[in-house]
């Protein structure tokens, strides 16, 4: 399995621990390291920095996340989603808006986690949902590089 696909399932894990516990995230990544591995020093984990600036991105910029989301979600209340696919959509629309993957890849990989971890029936709402955000963000973009543009012709 490549890392990153691996590192997006361990995200997922992470998100969704600190989504049902209300934990700070740290405590979150610190307890999901301790049950992964085994208490000797062999076996253990080791730390995974893209993993880590995924949940600590899409966990500080949640409130953000879950507007856009909502925006998209006609007819559903997050809330009343599963946390499994909240958090599969929190971290597949981090990726497209801040992490810098391509949308294409970040909905691919949000597909493939809805399959494994919350069922076929997911993946239509998932897929939809991330298709719209999608289907925005070029125009958020191209109005923040007219703002900039507009802003070095004033000076």
């Amino acid at each position: 399995m490549p890392a990153r696909h691996r590192s997006r399932q361990h995200a997922l894990q992470v998100l969704y621990q600190w989504d049902m516990r209300k934990q700070p995230m740290e405590e979150a990544l610190e307890s999901f390291y301790e049950s992964v591995g085994s208490p000797d020093a062999e076996t253990r984990l080791e730390r995974d920095e893209f993993m880590e600036k995924l949940v600590r991105g899409a966990s500080l910029r949640c409130a953000e996340i879950d507007a856009r989301i909502v925006k998209h979600s006609a007819h559903w209340r997050l809330e009343r989603r599963s946390s499994v696919e909240r958090n599969i959509l929190r971290l597949a629309v981090y990726e497209m808006s801040v992490g810098g993957t391509p949308a294409a890849v970040a909905i691919d990989e949000a597909i493939e986690l809805a399959r494994r971890f919350s069922g076929d029936e997911s993946v239509p709402f998932i897929n939809g949902v991330l298709d719209a955000v999608r289907k925005e963000k070029p125009e958020e973009e191209s109005r923040e590089s007219e703002n900039s543009s507009q802003d070095t012709e004033d000076t």
